[in-house]
C-alpha cells in the first residue's frame, strides 16, 4: 500500500494538487524565506485536507522532516491556514520542557530573531492576535489561542483536577488543533504493544488520542525527524498519515545541511580541544575575509553530567595558559590536511603563533564559555543557548552532555569535540552512545546561511565541487574524536543509519611529465568553468507574432444532407457543397458565451495565472 505522501505526489504529477495560498507566506516572518520543499509540505497538507476522498475525520497527519529543515515554520504556516478555515484553539505539546520554552519564544516574542510570524497577522482584512492560554474555556474567537505544555503535563492535567488547567471539558464541544513536536515520543504504545500497555487506558498516547477523538473536526499535526517506519507496527499505523516525507538523506542531498567530516586524532583530549579552537578561529577569519558576520561556536561533549564541569574547568585553564610555543608544537605534530591549511593561512597573513594564542585566550576565555548542564540561572542560560547566532551573544564555546539531542537550534555550530575515549558497540554494531553521537552530529549539521554574490543560494552549500575554495571550511562541520578504528567504523555505520554518508571526496596527487611542464599550455593556460544561471524571462512582454497571429482552421458540421441514386451517373442537384468562411477571436467567443472559453481554459493547466506569470513576468 502506498504512503499518503506518495498518493499526493501522484496528484501533483497530474496537476490536481492544491497551491500555497498567498496569505501564508505573507503572514510569516519575511526573514525566513520558504524553501521549495517547505512549499511542497504546505501543498501536500492542503491537498489532503481539502480532499473529500482522501481526508479522514478527525484528521491526523505526520510530517517526517529532517532536523533543521524548518518544521516549526511549517507549524506556524499551518496555524495560519487552519485559522482561515475556522480553527481558533491550538494545543502544542512536546516531550521536553526546554522545547516548550523555546517554542513559546518563537511563537509569542515578536522581538526574538527567531519569531515566526510577520509583525502583524492580517487574514481576510482583519488583524489577528496570538494569545497564550492555559485552557480553552473562555477564548477569544478572533484570535489564535495557543496552549503550550509537555506531554507529561498534559497527561497529568487531563487525569487530575487542577484550577485553570486543561480538562476533558475543554475538548467536548469545540474543535481543536493538536500540534505534537518530536512526535516519536508519542508512539510508545504503537512501538511496544505489550498486553499491559494495551490494557492501560491512561498512557500518554491514549490521553492524546482521547482528546483527538473528542470532536469529529479535530486535527492532529505530528512532526518528527525520526519516524521508525521500518518497525512494522509503526508503518501499519502511519502509512496513511505521513503527509510529507523529507528525511535527512534528502535534506543533505539537496545541500541544505553542512558537509560533515570526522577529524580523528591520537592527541590527548586537551590537544584535541585546542585543535578545534584553532580550526574555529581559522573559520572565523575566513568569514571575516568575505565580510560575513558569523561567529563560529564549538560544542564540547562530555560523557556524563558529573564530568562536564571538570572538563570545562580543564579546558578553560588550558586556554588561560596557552602560549605561542604550544600552538607551534600542535601545528608541527598534526598530520591533518585541514589543520595544515589553517597553519598556512596564519603564516600567509602574517599572524604569529603568539598572536593566535592571544586571540584564543580572548575569544575562548571563561566569560565566553557556557555550561548547559548546571542548574544556575537556568532560564537565562536557556535564552542564551537559543540565541548563539545573535550579534550580542558573547559565547564561543558550549559544554554539555547531550544538549543537542532534541530541541536546540544552533546554526553557527561548526565543531563538536568528543571529550572521552570509550565505546559501547559490540561486533561492529553501534552502541547506544554511538547512536546518540550520530544524532548529535545530524542536529549540528544545520546549515549556517550566507552568500557572497547575489546569484548564490543563501541556504544551500555552494562549494561542494570547488575543492580549493577557502569558504568550504564555512560549510563543514567537524566532529573531533578519538582515532580508534572500531569506534570510527561504528560511528560511520550509525551515521549511515540516520541518513548521513560521510564525504567520499578523494584527493589524489598526479605526477606530470617534465616535458608537459615546459609547455605553454601548462605555464599560461586557463581553466574555464561554467556557472549555471537561471534564464530570466523579465524581458518577455507578450506572445511571439508566430503564435499570436497564427490562424487555426476548424471544420464545423453544417447539418446539411443530400440524396444520391446508386448507379446513376448524373450528379445529384443537392450535393453541391457550399463553403462559408467566418473569422473570430477568443474574445468574441467569450462575449457570446464566456462559459465556453472558461471551460476550454480549464482543460489546460498552462493557462493558470501562476504558470502564465512564470512565462511572462
Amino acid at each position: 500500500m502506498p504512503f499518503l505522501y506518495e498518493k499526493i505526489d501522484t496528484l501533483r504529477e497530474v496537476g490536481v494538487s492544491k497551491e500555497l495560498p498567498k496569505y501564508i507566506p505573507e503572514n510569516l516572518n519575511p526573514n525566513f524565506e520558504l524553501r521549495p520543499y517547505q512549499n511542497n509540505a504546505f501543498e501536500n497538507f492542503i491537498t489532503y485536507f481539502e480532499s473529500d476522498k482522501l481526508c479522514q475525520k478527525p484528521t491526523q497527519t505526520l510530517f517526517h522532516m529532517a532536523t533543521g529543515s524548518g518544521k516549526t515554520l511549517i507549524m506556524a504556516g499551518l496555524i495560519l491556514y487552519l485559522y482561515k478555515h475556522g480553527y481558533r484553539n491550538f494545543l502544542f505539546f512536546v516531550n521536553l520542557s526546554n522545547i516548550v520554552q523555546k517554542t513559546k519564544e518563537n511563537f509569542l516574542n515578536n522581538g526574538s530573531s527567531k519569531y515566526l510570524f510577520s509583525e502583524e497577522i492580517i487574514i481576510d482584512g482583519e488583524k489577528v492576535p496570538i494569545k497564550e492560554v492555559t485552557n480553552f474555556q473562555c477564548c477569544d474567537n478572533n484570535a489564535i489561542n495557543i496552549c503550550f505544555t509537555t506531554t507529561q503535563g498534559l497527561h497529568s492535567d487531563m487525569w487530575g483536577v487542577k484550577e485553570n488547567a486543561l480538562s476533558i471539558d475543554d475538548f467536548v464541544n469545540q474543535k481543536i488543533v493538536l500540534i505534537s513536536d518530536e512526535a516519536h515520543h508519542l508512539n510508545a504504545d504503537t512501538k511496544k504493544m505489550s498486553k499491559d500497555e494495551e490494557a492501560s487506558c491512561k498512557s500518554w498516547e491514549y490521553t492524546v488520542h482521547h482528546i483527538f477523538n473528542a470532536h469529529r473536526d479535530n486535527v492532529l499535526l505530528e512532526f518528527t525527524a525520526t519516524c521508525d517506519i521500518k518497525n512494522p507496527l509503526i508503518k501499519a499505523e502511519y502509512e496513511n498519515k505521513i503527509v510529507f516525507d523529507y528525511p535527512l538523506y534528502k535534506f543533505r542531498l539537496d545541500r541544505y545541511s553542512k558537509e560533515i567530516k570526522t577529524l580523528r586524532s591520537d592527541l590527548a583530549v586537551e590537544d584535541r580541544a585546542l585543535q578545534a579552537l584553532i580550526l574555529s578561529q581559522y573559520r572565523y577569519k575566513v568569514f571575516q575575509d568575505y565580510r560575513q558576520n558569523v561567529k563560529p561556536v564549538v560544542f564540547f561533549q562530555s560523557r556524563l553530567v558529573k564530568e562536564n564541569a571538570a572538563n570545562m574547568e580543564t579546558i578553560v585553564n588550558m586556554v588561560k595558559t596557552l602560549s605561542g610555543e604550544k600552538i607551534k608544537n600542535l601545528f608541527e605534530q598534526s598530520t591533518s590536511e585541514i589543520i595544515a591549511k589553517a597553519h598556512r593561512y596564519f603564516l600567509e597573513n602574517g599572524i604569529s603563533y603568539d598572536e593566535v594564542a592571544t586571540e584564543l585566550k580572548d575569544d575562548f576565555s571563561e566569560e565566553h564559555c557556557i555550561s548547559a548542564n548546571d542548574n544556575q540561572d537556568v532560564e537565562n542560560k536557556q535564552i542564551m543557548l537559543n540565541s548563539l547566532e545573535d550579534k550580542t551573544n558573547p559565547y564561543r564555546a558550549v559544554f554539555a552532555v547531550d544538549k543537542l539531542n532534541e530541541g536546540w537550534d544552533v546554526l553557527n555550530l561548526f565543531d563538536i569535540v568528543r571529550l572521552y575515549e570509550t565505546r559501547d558497540g559490540k561486533n561492529g554494531v553501534p552502541g547506544k552512545t554511538t547512536m546518540k553521537e550520530a544524532q548529535l552530529i545530524g542536529r549540528g549539521a544545520r546549515y549556517c546561511p550566507f552568500k557572497i554574490t547575489e546569484e548564490q543560494e543563501k541556504y544551500q552549500r555552494k562549494y561542494d565541487n570547488d575543492i580549493d575554495n577557502p569558504l568550504r571550511i564555512c560549510e563543514t562541520l567537524y566532529y573531533h574524536c578519538w582515532n580508534e578504528p572500531r569506534y570510527i567504523s561504528e560511528l560511520h555505520t550509525a551515521l549511515r543509519e540516520i541518513g548521513i554518508d560521510l564525504d567520499k571526496t578523494v584527493t589524489r596527487n598526479y605526477v606530470l611529465k617534465e616535458e608537459f611542464k615546459q609547455d605553454d599550455l601548462y605555464k599560461n593556460g586557463y581553466v574555464f568553468a561554467n556557472d549555471r544561471l537561471l534564464k530570466s524571462r523579465n524581458e518577455v512582454i507578450g506572445l511571439l507574432p508566430s503564435v499570436r497571429d497564427k490562424i487555426f482552421n476548424v471544420s464545423i458540421a453544417t447539418g446539411r444532407s443530400g440524396e444520391d441514386v446508386i448507379m446513376d451517373d448524373n450528379s445529384s442537384l443537392d450535393n453541391n457543397p457550399d463553403t462559408f468562411t467566418y473569422k473570430t477571436t477568443i474574445g468574441k467567443i467569450a462575449d457570446i458565451n464566456y462559459a465556453i472559453v472558461y471551460k476550454a481554459l480549464c482543460k489546460y493547466s498552462i493557462f493558470k495565472f501562476n504558470i502564465l506569470k512564470s512565462y511572462f513576468p
